[in-house]
This record gives structure tokens, sequence and C-alpha cells, in this order.
């Protein structure tokens, strides 16, 4: 089932490769969840405990990545993040208060409680059985919160609070469909070979791409696959990915700041099994007494969500017009930087921040460093990895750039 340790062939003949399913270029939603809001792993030092494996270039590596056909896993993973930012149960008490956190909704709610993966340590169960059926737990010492989908079921359950959430889920298309053979786009990558040369063509410039050593993650041998920036200016130093050498599975993620210190973000296997999970691990009933919301009924306000009706957080309503529907880019690359709003967009009655309510004018003038230039003034807003700049006249612009790149790229903004 698993792939050989050496990578498999780039070699492209009639008959050859067989075209596999773009499905399979991605790893399992157990993992890839954790991967789309953490990357990272610490850089290893190389020691005489890292294995020996047969030597492989960049292309390789991302080659075997793109050929895993892993969809069945467990194991526990461990998240650590250090964005810089203040403890945001602090924030969620002084802004909402007893009422906010109760609210209308559930406190089984994943919106609400993914967000603890933003700041500290934490360890997540998970589990996978193809698209179909995922499990993510996040354990605390004397709780446990966990995310269940089982075919159009999704359940969250909060056992501190006794409380479950229930949807459906989304409708799959025919092409997602187990059995259903996907028609891949024109011109889209077809094989391992040609991913990871798309991948790197895409790189260009801007990115350096290699293969930095080895690694053992959870028991298992891995190479490490580290992706840095060409650019100066980026707030990113380094991302490295420890992936199975035997699976292509990515084990573990890191991203590194140019600040130095701790990884912005760590997210690694501790413990990982590929076998097929008990069919069990994937049902739910909530328990006697608990508190269960439908998804279906619950009332979302409508000025939070933009004309796609995905969420937007309020900001189109802050930001006049230019809320997250009118998006510029300035730059490119690393150092690419989102214009939010248009010049003099603020709302009716005044500018920017005095809008907002008193609580978040303190915590703005007391984090944020005051700039000015041919934008006007404004404020900057720093983590390690993110800065944000809100001018005078209702723009924002956010980037992962250090504070200069981002004053200069408002600077230059129309």
């Amino acid at each position: 089932m698993a792939p050989n340790d050496t990578a498999r062939s780039t070699t492209d003949t009639t008959g050859g490769v067989r075209r596999r399913r773009a499905a399979r270029y991605v790893v399992p939603v157990a993992v890839a969840g954790v991967a789309a809001a953490t990357i990272g792993l610490v850089p290893a030092l190389a020691s005489a405990g890292d294995p020996d494996l047969p030597q492989l270039t960049a292309q390789q590596l991302i080659e075997k990545i793109a050929a895993s056909d892993t969809e069945q896993l467990s194991g526990n993973v461990k998240i650590t993040t250090d964005l810089g930012l203040p403890n945001l149960d602090g924030l969620a008490k002084q802004f909402g208060g007893a009422e906010g956190a109760k609210g209308k909704g559930s406190g089984a709610d994943p919106q609400a409680q993914l967000t603890k993966l933003v700041s500290g340590t934490h360890t997540l169960r998970v589990a996978a059985d193809g698209p179909e059926r995922q499990k993510v737990s996040i354990l605390d010492d004397a709780a446990e919160y966990s995310l269940i989908h089982n075919g159009d079921e999704v359940w969250a359950y909060d056992s501190a609070s006794n409380e479950a959430f229930h949807a459906k889920a989304p409708e799959s298309s025919d092409a997602a469909r187990p059995g259903k053979r996907q028609k891949l786009p024109e011109g889209a990558p077809a094989t391992p070979k040609e991913f990871a040369e798309q991948a790197l063509k895409m790189a260009g410039k801007d990115t350096s791409v290699t293969v930095d050593g080895t690694a053992q993650v959870a028991g298992r041998d891995a190479y490490q696959l580290s992706v840095k920036p060409k650019q100066s200016g980026s707030t990113v130093s380094d991302i490295r990915v420890a992936v199975d050498a035997r699976t292509g599975t990515p084990l573990k993620f890191t991203l590194l700041s140019t600040d130095g210190g701790k990884p912005v973000v760590e997210a690694g296997f501790t413990k990982i099994d590929f076998a097929a999970p008990a069919a069990g691990t994937f049902d739910f009933t909530p328990p006697k007494g608990a508190k269960v919301t439908e998804a279906d009924k619950l009332d979302g306000p409508k000025n939070h969500r933009n004309d796609k009706g995905a969420p937007d957080f309020g900001l189109g309503k802050e930001l006049g017009r230019g809320g997250p529907g009118d998006v510029k880019v300035i730059g490119e690359g690393w150092t690419s930087v989102a214009q939010l709003g248009a010049k003099n967009a603020a709302p009716a009655g005044g500018k920017g921040k005095d809008q907002l309510p008193p609580q978040a004018q303190g915590l703005m003038d007391s984090l944020g460093a005051k700039v000015s230039g041919s934008f006007g003034e404004g404020r900057v807003f720093s983590t390690r990895l993110v800065n944000a700049l809100m001018t005078d006249d209702g723009r924002v612009f956010v980037g992962a750039v250090t504070k200069d790149a981002l004053v200069k790229a408002a600077n230059e903004a129309k």
C-alpha cells in the first residue's frame, strides 16, 4: 500500500506513469486541516540520531508528496503557536463579557472553538478514513472538544459545557465522490512529476526550495523540505516540512520568523498509525442532557457576510465599501501586501478607528505604532508574522512583511 522509499520514476512515456486523480495530491483532511492553519518544524540539528536515507532532490521529494496515496491514519498532533498576540480569551471577555461568551449560539460551534489554536500549545487527536470521515479532538487538561465529519453529518461536542453542534456536510460534486473519475482542467498537472515541476516553476526567482537533511518524527524516518523566500522584506525566514520517507505524507510543519527565536508555528505528529481507524471512531450521539444546536437554526447577522455569502467579520461595514470584496494586491511574491478599502472610504461621521468602540480604540492606541507617509497618518499593528497598517483615511494594508515594507507599500498605493 505504501510507496517505495525511493522517489518514483520521473519518466512519463506512453503506458507509463498513470494519471492520478487530483484528490491524490491532497494529504488527508485531518493533516491538511492542521497544515492549512499551521506550517512548521523547528530546524533539525544534525546529529548521530538522524536517519541515513537515500539522497533526493527537491523535485523528487515534491513528487513523493504528490504521489502519496495516504487516506487512512490516526495519531496525536502537537501544535504550538507564538504569534506574539495578546491573550485572546482576555480580549473576548473584555469586548464580549459573559453575555458575549454565551450569546445565542453554541459553545461547541467550531468557529469559536478552533480559535484556541491561534495561541499557546495544544494536543490534538486526529483520525481520517478517506474523504468522507475525519475526526479532530482538542485535548485540554480537564475537557475535550471534538469535531467529527462522518458522511453527510458534521458534529462538534464540547465536554466542558456539555454542548453539541450539528450541521449537514456540504454536498460533494460528482467529481469528488468515491468511484467518480475526476476530469482535470486543461493544462493541470496530472502526474507527480508534472506536479513537482509546476511547483518548482511557481517558486521561481522568489523562492528557494531545497532538501535540508533528515529527521525522525513520531518514530518515523523523514526528509526535511525547506522553503525560503529570496526577497528581502518578508517576515518569513523558513518554512520546513518533514516528509515521511516511506509514504510521502507530511508529518511535521514549521514556520520560522526573521525575528529569530522560537518557531511562530510548530505542528507535528507525536504518534501516528497508517492503519484504518476503527469504524466506531466516527460515530457520535449527543450525551444525555447535552444542549444541541442545529447550524441551520442559527441567525447570523447579514452585515457580517459579503456579497458571496462568506463571513467578513464586519470589516465591510467598518471600512465602508472597502471590505474583503474590494482587495488590491501591491507587489508580488513573499512581499505582496493586501490593501482593503478605498482611499477616503471611511464611514460617514468619522475616520478609521474613530468609529470603533472605546475599548477597541484604547487597545489600538496601546498596541499600534504611529506612522506617517504619503498616505497621511496611521498605526501599524504587529505580530511576529503579519503586520497591518490602518490609515486615518479608512484603508488597511496587511502582509507578512516588515513594518518598513508595509509603510513603503502604503506610500506606493493609489
